[in-house]
């Protein structure tokens, strides 16, 4: 487990040293400026309570009570004719609210029209699955829970999606280091060659930018492919270009790469 360091206000830091730079606001309007989302915003407030409405980028934007996400969802699909959920996930605010925004992207094929659904979730709570109303919720709950650690209850099956199942933490969360903890960079060692390989194989290369060449067990180049352990720390030995097996089928023509013509352009 690594060490922990406090991370509070982690994203209160400004992410670039221009002062001067002021980030542009998008313009929210009016909900009795559209007139199919002023119907909806009319009939969808008379059954629940929406804490703020505005039309933002096109989309009808609402904040809900979370524990009544279900209803809601129902009454969007019945009532409303939002009849695809076409996006749903969270936005990490543990440093500032301690806690995580739910959003759900709803689709009306009829109206064609956009709607987002918001919440609040606490960082300890946890919110219920919309799964056995739309079925794309399954994989993105999964995705919530096991990237940020939004726990979501009643899904028919809760289990990390990406993530090994024995993972530690959430990899999305604005505090995880971006190349991982120490038990990241053991993580495939241990679990194919044992702890007692760690002095032998070292710790895995997290920075997907690094490349040795030199390290033939990783790195290949095609034309100098060397095996397993081979030293070419003074030549790199060249090979041959083969684009199909030798024992091929007969009426497949070999490709010669002396033959092969580059475009330069299309025709």
């Amino acid at each position: 487990m690594r060490k922990y360091t406090p991370k509070d206000d982690v994203q209160r830091k400004a992410p670039f040293s221009d002062r001067f730079f002021v980030s542009p606001t998008v313009p929210r309007l009016d909900v009795a400026s559209d007139e199919i989302f002023s119907k909806d915003y009319e009939a969808f407030s008379s059954v629940f309570k929406v804490e703020q409405a505005y039309i933002e980028h096109t989309h009808l934007v609402m904040y809900v009570n979370k524990n009544a996400i279900v209803d809601i969802m129902k009454f969007l699909s019945e009532n409303l004719e939002y009849d695809m959920l076409i996006e749903m996930s969270a936005i990490d605010y543990l440093a500032q609210k301690d806690g995580y925004e739910i959003f759900y992207e709803m689709l009306s094929l009829s109206k064609h029209k956009r709607l987002r659904i918001k919440c609040f979730l606490s960082k300890n709570d946890a919110i219920e699955s919309i799964s056995s109303i739309f079925d794309s919720a399954n994989w993105s709950e999964r995705e919530m829970y096991d990237l940020l650690g939004v726990k979501v209850v009643n899904h028919p099956n809760m289990k990390r999606l990406i993530m090994p199942d024995d993972w530690y933490d959430h990899p999305l969360r604005k505090t995880y280091p971006l190349q991982g903890d120490e038990a990241a960079s053991w993580y495939e060692v241990d679990k194919i060659f044992g702890k007692e390989a760690r002095d032998i194989i070292g710790p895995e290369q997290r920075d997907p930018a690094a490349i040795d060449r030199y390290d033939t067990t990783r790195f290949a180049r095609l034309g100098h492919e060397v095996p397993f352990q081979t030293d070419i720390t003074e030549f790199e030995p060249e090979t041959s270009i083969k684009y199909q097996e030798d024992d091929t089928s007969k009426i497949m023509k070999t490709l010669k790469p002396e033959e092969s013509v580059v475009l330069k352009r299309r025709r």
